[in-house]
């Protein structure tokens, strides 16, 4: 298809001649996902979409109850420390941003009046900033307005280092100023491409200025809003046990006309994923069973019990290992696993690389995950215009053996290799779940057939997902040789996933092991390719610049890609549900409905 054919397909879409839908599934039959392909009616000024459930009852309430069961529990509320799905699929129950992705990647006003377009003045034309306008009669949930303060608010917040909010890096190089009551502008340092980061999806959620006012900075863990919020979303907050139960009950002032559908919601957190999917598929006494890490043999046997089904929804997330090439032994300034320090063995880049080797995808994928995930060598995979084509997978002991040999680590008396005094010995650690701890168990075994010896660990999973600071066993601590956890891409956009492949966005005891990059690791072509990407217009040499990026930590072997994962839940008969794999599971959960 060429750019006429395209250029007239967009013009049949204005005209109200060609659905959005079907643009997609064209663009989508010659090789153009679905993001790109919304992306390419934004930039052409189609207006988005209000929503992507079609949503049938005609009046908010009498839903009676929703259950929701979230084994991975909750353990804060406040969407800027949520550092842990878990914590942002709770906290998007109360707050809202000004837009979020649909499950096509387009972007879908929430607290904005509108998805800002050049046609509506609300992109420049080059790139230095964007103008929101925002939804009008908005109240937070204890009556008052919500107004531009809000939002500026919000950036002040997060964009303070002393916050100390994993949403930093979206905050700290913008500046937003309030236009009018209900209008704020961004502007960017930089011409910048991806403008729908700031106060969008996951960490876009707007905060209320009177009530975390006094608690920004060094104050901010002290908010009583970080257990009790205070949001504009469709529920209002009735009570919280963290770890244990969230309960919330329905927004009867909220800005959405007929919405929502259920009188009360229950947020059942901790157990595990198997008996979380029993739950929904075999007993039907809930209605929803999020991020089922369960082995999909299992969950062919439970969906025939009949009383609900498995949804597999399309997502960035990737299941993956770290290497830990700092010392997680050795106590330095406070910390361990600090950036100043070099591991003993893993620093060797042989040794990263026999390890890559003795991972065996093809056997993970088929009798762990089916249709959970896909093998893959790339840690981004969706859309497919960032996703490396030169990156590839491999399972072989022998070229691990011969890798490790060569670079001088001689098998002892004992079966585990070792030079100058230094064994191959790890601990590999992950959160405590059926599926993941199988997948250990499979790279132990590979790893022992090539001289290495792992010890393996598991961490309850709300204590592994925690942004508790005092807890060594966080997987962001990254207190052991090597971990692994499914890593969420937030938006159909890169950038920000990649955010934890940048030496400025390192974890360490000064910003409370809330910095995206867990590894410790950094490359300065990383950097220059990251900063390069955050400011080329260019839509082509900018994804170059952005797998550049993915492939350095690849080619290295800090990053072990495993399988590229869809977002798995359980789902009752009947219940309708809007699920984003570019947002979180209850990013539009007031359009959520019982047939």
């Amino acid at each position: 298809m060429d750019e006429n054919q395209i250029r007239s397909l967009i013009a049949e879409v204005k005209h109200g001649t060609l659905s959005r839908r079907s643009f997609i599934r064209t663009m989508a039959a010659v090789g153009i996902t679905a993001p790109v392909a919304g992306q390419i009616l934004a930039w052409n000024d189609v207006a988005m979409a209000d929503a992507t459930l079609a949503y049938k009852p005609a009046k908010a309430g009498g839903g009676g109850p929703l259950k929701i069961l979230i084994w991975q529990a909750p353990t804060l509320l406040n969407p800027h420390f949520a550092l842990g799905t878990k914590d942002q699929v709770a906290s998007r129950i109360f707050f809202e941003p000004l837009a979020g992705w649909d499950k096509e990647g387009n972007l879908i006003a929430c607290l904005a009046a509108e998805v800002p377009t050049k046609a509506n003045g609300g992109l420049s034309a080059d790139g230095m900033s964007v103008i929101w306008k925002l939804k009008q009669g908005v109240t937070w949930h204890d009556g008052k307005p919500f107004t531009a303060d809000d939002v500026v608010f919000t950036w002040s917040y997060a964009a303070d280092l002393a916050t100390a909010a994993y949403t930093t890096g979206s905050y700290k190089d913008i500046i937003v100023e309030k236009i009018d009551d209900h209008a704020v502008k961004v502007i960017f340092k930089n011409p910048t491409p991806f403008w729908a980061d700031p106060f969008v999806g996951p960490v876009g959620q707007i905060l209320p200025k009177h009530h975390f006012g006094d608690y920004a900075g060094a104050k901010s863990r002290d908010a009583p809003g970080n257990l009790k919020p205070v949001g504009t979303g469709p529920y209002k907050f009735v009570e919280f046990k963290p770890g244990d139960l969230l309960k919330a009950e329905r927004n009867p002032d909220y800005h959405v006309k007929n919405q929502p559908h259920f009188d009360t919601i229950e947020l059942k957190g901790g157990g595990d994923a198997v008996s979380a999917a029993r739950a929904v598929l075999q007993t039907g006494e809930y209605d929803y069973a999020w991020n089922l890490l369960v082995e999909d043999e299992v969950l062919k046997r439970m969906e025939t019990g009949g009383k609900g089904r498995v949804e597999f929804t399309p997502a960035g997330g990737i299941e993956f290992i770290i290497l830990n090439t700092t010392d997680p032994w050795t106590e330095v300034d406070g910390e361990r696993s600090n950036a100043k320090t070099k591991h003993p063995t893993l620093s060797d880049p042989a040794v990263r690389r026999a390890l890559n080797l003795l991972i065996d995808r093809e056997a993970i994928q088929k009798f762990i995950y089916g249709r959970g995930g896909i093998a893959t060598a790339s840690f981004v995979n969706q859309p497919s215009q960032f996703k490396s084509s030169k990156l590839k997978y491999a399972f072989n002991v022998d070229k691990a053996n011969q890798i490790l040999e060569e670079a001088g680590w001689k098998m002892g008396a004992d079966g585990i290799r070792e030079k100058d005094g230094n064994k191959l010995k790890y601990v590999f650690q992950t959160s405590t779940n059926a599926p993941r701890q199988k997948t250990q168990a499979i790279i132990k075994q590979a790893c022992q057939k090539a001289g290495i010896e792992i010890e393996l660990k598991s961490v309850v999973a709300s204590v592994f997902f925690s942004s508790d600071a005092g807890n060594p066993d966080t997987y962001t601590k990254f207190y052991c040789d090597m971990e692994m956890y499914n890593a969420t891409q937030p938006q159909p956009d890169p950038e920000r996933f990649l955010n934890q492949c940048v030496s400025w966005e390192i974890a360490n005891k000064d910003n409370k092991w809330l910095g995206r990059n867990v590894s410790r690791w950094s490359d300065p072509e990383a950097d220059k390719a990251y900063k390069d990407a955050q400011k080329e217009l260019d839509p082509v040499k900018r994804a170059a610049l952005l797998i550049k990026v993915d492939e350095t930590f690849c080619e290295a072997n800090i990053f072990l890609p495993l399988l590229s994962r869809n977002i798995v839940g359980g789902v009752v008969n009947g219940l309708m549900a809007d699920i984003s794999g570019w947002d979180v599971t209850t990013w539009n959960l007031g359009a959520w409905y019982r047939s």
